[in-house]
This record gives C-alpha cells, sequence and structure tokens, in this order.
C-alpha cells in the first residue's frame, strides 16, 4: 500500500543560525521572537555586525516540517522556488538527500535566506529576504502537486505573498485534501489578519499555533480561551505552550500533551516546524489526536536540543521508537 503523501508549501530558504545577545537585538532593531522582510543588503548588514560564526543550513518552516515527516517514514512533498548557484543547490540536495520529494520551480533570482538570531533563552529572532521563494505564482501550482496526497500543510508566512495561498487551498479542497495551517509567527498575524480570516473562513481542517500567535489571533489573554476560539476556525485546532506542551481541540473535547524532558532548550529554531512534522505524520498513519501529540512533543523537544532545526540522529532514533510503540498499541 502506497504512503499517504503530506505536501508542504511554503518558501525555500537557507538559514543562517548566529548566536547572540539581547543587546545585539536591541542594537539591529529586530521584533524579538518575530519575523521580518528585509532586503539582501540589511541581511549583511546585521552578519558584518556579529562576531559569532554563523551555522549555515536549509529552512523554511513547510521544508522543515517536510524533511521531519521524511525522516519519520513518511512520504512527504515540498513545493516552492529557489534560485541558482551555491545556496540553491544546497536547499535541493540537503531536501532530496533526506527523502523530501522536491517539486521545485527555479529562478535566475537568488535563494531567500533568513538570518536567525538566537538569544541565551534559546529564542530566535529572523530577518527574511524572500528571495527567488517570493517569485512563485499560482500557475506554478497545478493539480499534480497534490497527487496521492492526504494532507496539504501551508505555512501562514505564505501570506505574504499576495493570492498564493488562497489559491493553494482552493486546489486542496477540490481535491479533498485536508488542510492544515501553521499561523507561523504573531507579526505575519498582525500583517496580514484579514487574509488569514478569509483563509480560515473558506475552510481548514487543521490549525496550528503558539502562544504568541494565538494570542494575536484571538485577542483572549488564557490558554483555554484562545484554544476555544481556535477551535471555531477549524475541526482539530491545536496550541502549543513550550516546555508546558500543548492543547489539542477536537470534536467537542480538549487534550493536554505534556511536555518533554525538563524544559531545557540550546535553540528552538524548528521547534514548532518539527513538532508539526510529528503531528502531521502520525494523523497521516491513523493515530489518534493524543498519539499524535505525543509524537510531536518529541519531535519539538529533540529540535531544541540542537542549534537549528535538524534533529541528530540518536534523537530521530529515539523519536522513531516511540512511533513503533504508537503503531504497536503500546
Amino acid at each position: 500500500m502506497k504512503k499517504p503523501v503530506v505536501v508542504g508549501f511554503g518558501s525555500a530558504l537557507v538559514d543562517i543560525l548566529i548566536s547572540e545577545t539581547d543587546a545585539f537585538i536591541e542594537k539591529t532593531g529586530i521584533q524579538k521572537g518575530g519575523m521580518v522582510l528585509a532586503e539582501e543588503h540589511e541581511l549583511h548588514a546585521v552578519l558584518h555586525q556579529t562576531t559569532a560564526e554563523p551555522v549555515v543550513v536549509p529552512g523554511g518552516s513547510a521544508c522543515n516540517t517536510m524533511i521531519g515527516i521524511a525522516k519519520l517514514g513518511g512520504h512527504a512533498r515540498f513545493v516552492g522556488k529557489c534560485g541558482p548557484g551555491e545556496m540553491g543547490g544546497l536547499f535541493e540536495t540537503h531536501l532530496v538527500r533526506d527523502g523530501v520529494e522536491a517539486r521545485l520551480e527555479k529562478s535566475p533570482t537568488r535563494t531567500g535566506r533568513v538570518v536567525s538570531i538566537i538569544t541565551p533563552d534559546a529564542q530566535r529572532s529572523m530577518l527574511t529576504y524572500l528571495g527567488a521563494s517570493a517569485e512563485i505564482i499560482p500557475e506554478d501550482i497545478q493539480p499534480q502537486c497534490l497527487e496521492g496526497a492526504s494532507i496539504a500543510h501551508i505555512e501562514g508566512y505564505l501570506c505574504h505573498q499576495g493570492d498564493l495561498i488562497h489559491h493553494i487551498q482552493a486546489l486542496a479542497k477540490r481535491s479533498g485534501v485536508r488542510i492544515c495551517l501553521d499561523l507561523a509567527s504573531y507579526t505575519v498575524i498582525e500583517a496580514h489578519r484579514d487574509k488569514l480570516n478569509a483563509l480560515i473562513g473558506q475552510g481548514i481542517d487543521i490549525l496550528i499555533a503558539n502562544e504568541d500567535e494565538a494570542a494575536a489571533f484571538t485577542g483572549a489573554h488564557t490558554d483555554m480561551d484562545q484554544l476555544r476560539a481556535m477551535a471555531k476556525a477549524a475541526p482539530i485546532a491545536v496550541l502549543k505552550v513550550g516546555k508546558r506542551g500543548s492543547y489539542i481541540a477536537s470534536q467537542g473535547r480538549t487534550v493536554h500533551v505534556a511536555g518533554v524532558g525538563d524544559g531545557c532548550a540550546l535553540d528552538s529554531t524548528g521547534a514548532g516546524d518539527l513538532w508539526a512534522a510529528g503531528f502531521l505524520y502520525g494523523l497521516s498513519r491513523g493515530y489518534s489526536i493524543e498519539e499524535a501529540g505525543k509524537l510531536a512533543s518529541l519531535c519539538g523537544y529533540e529540535v531544541c536540543q540542537v542549534m537549528g532545526a535538524k534533529i541528530s540522529e540518536e534523537g530521530w532514533d529515539r523519536i522513531r521508537e516511540l512511533a513503533r510503540q504508537l503503531e504497536a498499541g503500546a
């Protein structure tokens, strides 16, 4: 039997990670914990101000999620647009190496990049140059992109790109594919509230947010008030609450999934993306929401123990073992 496909739609980006102080964040003027768009020269200006050694890895929210699903043994497909040269080659090579089916449109524009500044509290603040990823248009995304798909995963960052996100939603609905929307960042919500409301009003199946995003989206101040508001927007609503775990609402009931470990983190880059990988992999395999949440929680924990959105092989061994136990009914 063929594995159900999870298709990720997002920005093809390369992450440039630097460890810095809160004072450095203040000096650059970047919003801590958020994501702001920038021109390429602005990224260079920030990098020239740091003495930290950068770590360069393929990134982008939906891309990270698809890699996680593939590493779990699922069938993941990524749809996006990248540029030529070293950065474009790095992105595509790593995607394929990690087992993801790549559907990449090409552009002469340079591949997008993100300077992600990691502070001692493991928070990441991002300055993003979209580059070639911003040039993907509705005509680039055809019905074949969803062939064999069970879930279409859309990163909220695509709100920055005109009507593209609505086109993907419409295509998925016509194909009978469940739609997952990750709200991505509170800065995205603040900039594109009307577009997000319209998207949700037309129907999505899974809505994922962390505490900052849920507060910005709902205007509510407590976990349960935020979750109740999100549950009105989608049949499955997920509120991630950091080391406290997550709350998942579905079919009139709420499940709390405890966090893993002692809550210590080296870097939170990719934590939400890999959480989504575990959750969507589980749903695509028929897990209950509790089981999918447990797998997601371990994925989110493991990625926080390393720099960047790449879990160690030892970490993946622990995650796959939990998946085996869940599938065996242990």
